[in-house]
């Protein structure tokens, strides 16, 4: 039976994508022009943008408004084991991670108030942290604190270890795990396809008074994330002394 022909946008960036592999575009290139490229295919100027969403939806190409589309660095992925993260082992060329932090006061509103289980305008820090793999950025992270918890001495990482600084006894952390597509602005700011999915990961600390010390929004672009659940069950020398 025939196969059917490709769509001209799935020729482009299998054309593109092969190009890429074989290395003809090396990573930090920027491409040729939109324009350059649609007459290059001979193809309108949305079908040329629809096959560059294909690849930036698979990680392979970036688009930085102003400057054009990149091929992107090979990315490092990301597991999210329970309350922190493992990053695999960067390969020598590769650049560390780093992290800006903008830190904000603001007024418990919409949804924060019921997240922190407190009361409209309550006094809160916000800790905004975007990690970046050299340019590139690379994942998300908002973290809520009650104000007279917050301090402004915050490590760098993807969900900073506040919470053994708080030194407050925590009676549970609950996190809620669900995938979806970006918001406008966490695909301008993660710079990713708004048809990419992405992990996001809520997570709420809990003191042993029941008041909620911390809540921590994570998005985690899903070419690069992981989450790893893991259950311990007691064995059966546990069992026989209990």
């Amino acid at each position: 039976m025939t196969q059917p022909a490709p769509s001209r946008r799935h020729a482009i960036a299998d054309d593109l994508r092969s190009q890429i592999s074989k290395g003809r575009l090396k990573a930090g290139e920027r491409l040729p022009s939109e324009a350059h490229l649609a007459t290059h295919y001979k193809v309108s100027t949305p079908t040329l943008r629809n096959a560059l969403a294909l690849l930036q939806g698979e990680g392979l190409v970036e688009k930085i408004h102003g400057s054009g589309n990149f091929v992107r660095h090979p990315l490092r992925r990301t597991t999210y084991v329970g309350g922190g993260h493992v990053q695999s082992t960067p390969a020598l060329a590769e650049e560390p991670l780093h992290t800006t932090i903008r830190t904000t006061n603001l007024r418990a509103h919409g949804h924060l108030t019921a997240l922190l289980k407190v009361s409209p305008r309550s006094p809160l820090t916000e800790f905004h942290c975007l990690s970046h793999e050299g340019k590139t950025p690379h994942s998300l992270a908002r973290i809520y604190v009650p104000r007279d918890l917050a301090s402004a001495d915050v490590p760098e990482g993807l969900l900073p270890a506040r919470l053994p600084a708080l030194r407050v006894p925590l009676a549970m952390v609950q996190e809620t795990v669900s995938t979806r597509l970006p918001t406008p602005s966490e695909a301008t700011t993660l710079r990713i396809s708004p048809t990419l999915a992405i992990l996001s990961i809520t997570r709420v600390a809990t003191d042993t008074t029941g008041r909620v010390v911390e809540a921590a929004l994570l998005t985690l672009p899903g070419d690069r994330a992981d989450a790893v659940f893991t259950t311990h069950h007691p064995t059966e020398a546990r069992r026989a002394e209990q």
